[in-house]
C-alpha cells in the first residue's frame, strides 16, 4: 500500500479513480485528481506548499514532486511526467510532456501543450511559452510544436490512463 502521510494539518486528497503505485509516497498538502496515475517510487511532498496534480496526469517511476515555500506546484490536466523527473515549485500547463530525467527548478512556468525533452534543465524562474519544444542544459526553446506532436502526447496520456486503470484492477481497487 502506498504511504499516504498527513503533514502540517494536511492529508493528501486522492480521487478514487487515480492509480497510486504501492511504493509511492504522498505527503501533506497534495490533491490528486481523477484518472491520474502515480507510478512506483514516486515521491510527492507537499510539506512547504500545495501540490495539485490534474486529471489524467501521469507521473512515472522514481520522480520527485516538491514545492518552493509559498509557491504552489500545479500540474495541468493530461500531462505526462517521465521517469526520474524532478519538479520543484512551479506550474506546468495542460497537455505537456516532461521528458525522462528532466529537472525543473523553482518558480518555472511551462506553457500548455509543450514538450520538455529528456534530460532538460529548466533554470529558476524560466517561463516557457505554450506549444514549445524545449531541449538542453540550460533549456532553450527550439521551435513551436505541430498539431501532430500535440496529438501524439495526448495519445500517450490515454495509454497511461488506461494502463493505470488496469493496475488498479490488479490491486483489487
Amino acid at each position: 500500500m502506498a504511504q499516504i502521510i498527513s503533514f502540517g494539518g494536511h492529508t493528501p486528497q486522492i480521487d478514487p479513480t487515480a492509480y497510486i503505485a504501492e511504493s509511492a509516497v504522498i505527503i501533506g498538502n497534495v490533491t490528486i485528481k481523477a484518472g491520474a496515475n502515480i507510478w512506483p517510487h514516486t515521491v510527492i511532498r507537499g510539506d512547504e506548499s500545495q501540490i495539485i496534480i490534474g486529471e489524467n496526469v501521469s507521473i512515472q517511476d522514481n520522480s520527485t514532486v516538491h514545492t518552493y515555500p509559498a509557491l504552489p506546484m500545479i500540474i495541468g490536466d493530461n500531462t505526462l511526467v517521465g521517469h526520474n523527473v524532478i519538479l520543484h515549485g512551479h506550474s506546468i500547463g495542460k497537455g505537456c510532456l516532461i521528458g525522462m530525467g528532466s529537472i525543473l527548478m523553482d518558480a518555472t512556468e511551462i506553457g500548455d501543450e509543450s514538450i520538455i525533452g529528456a534530460g532538460t534543465m529548466i533554470t529558476k524562474k524560466k517561463v516557457i511559452p505554450p506549444r514549445s519544444l524545449v531541449y538542453g542544459t540550460p533549456a532553450k526553446v527550439v521551435r513551436e510544436l505541430s498539431q501532430e506532436e500535440v496529438d501524439g502526447v495526448q495519445s500517450e496520456v490515454k495509454l497511461y490512463a488506461d494502463l493505470g486503470a488496469e493496475y488498479k484492477k490488479i490491486q483489487g481497487e
